[in-house]
């Protein structure tokens, strides 16, 4: 009997311990994605009747400290040959059913993460936005949560292990930019018209 006992004790040690394992898909992928990535989106910006493509692109994802699967952070795309050396937005991001959704609040517009391959260093996949076809993207994880600089106090402080990126909106490095009439709209490879 004390056999019989013990062995539905580790049965049900076991049933649980895949329950648990089972919901933390979306939490693992969000904790992976934590950091700054940098590499190319094929991100395009049409501006004035002109496309002008991005040269390289980094993305800040930044964990919420009170959602296990989402965070804002910020999206910079570099350009060599536009009227302005980058184009920031401000980010929401959240991972659900394995998705990845970003909201980015200066387009005022959605991007869909789908099919990718994550890993603690390389992030390739496909992302779409209201704008254009679906584009294969690779980036490569150049920071992470510098771990030596958390606050294991009451505090929520989190150092990044190099500098961020700057996160005003576009710019320059020699004039600012007019957008009083139409802005720059980022969208993913070709936009169909």
């Amino acid at each position: 009997m004390k056999r019989f006992t013990s062995l539905l004790a580790s049965l049900a040690v076991a049933c649980l311990s895949l329950t648990f394992v089972g919901c933390d898909e979306d939490y693992e992928v969000a904790d992976t994605l934590w950091g700054v990535w940098e590499g190319n989106m094929y991100v395009e910006n049409y501006y004035n009747g002109m496309s002008y493509r991005s040269s390289y692109s980094v993305i800040q994802f930044d964990l919420s400290p009170n959602k296990y699967d989402a965070g804002t952070g910020y999206w910079v795309d570099y350009y060599s040959n536009a009227p302005w050396d980058y184009f920031a937005s401000h980010i929401e991001w959240v991972v659900s059913n394995g998705e990845i959704k970003i909201y980015s609040y200066e387009d005022d517009s959605y991007f869909y993460i789908y099919d990718y391959s994550l890993s603690d260093h390389h992030f390739s996949g496909y992302i779409v936005s209201e704008y254009g076809e679906p584009m294969k993207f690779y980036l490569k994880k150049t920071a992470s949560p510098d771990w030596n600089d958390f606050d294991w106090g009451w505090g929520y402080t989190i150092g990044y292990s190099r500098e961020g990126v700057n996160r005003s909106a576009t710019g320059t490095k020699n004039q600012a930019i007019d957008f009083s009439g139409d802005k720059p709209v980022r969208s993913i490879g070709e936009i169909n018209n």
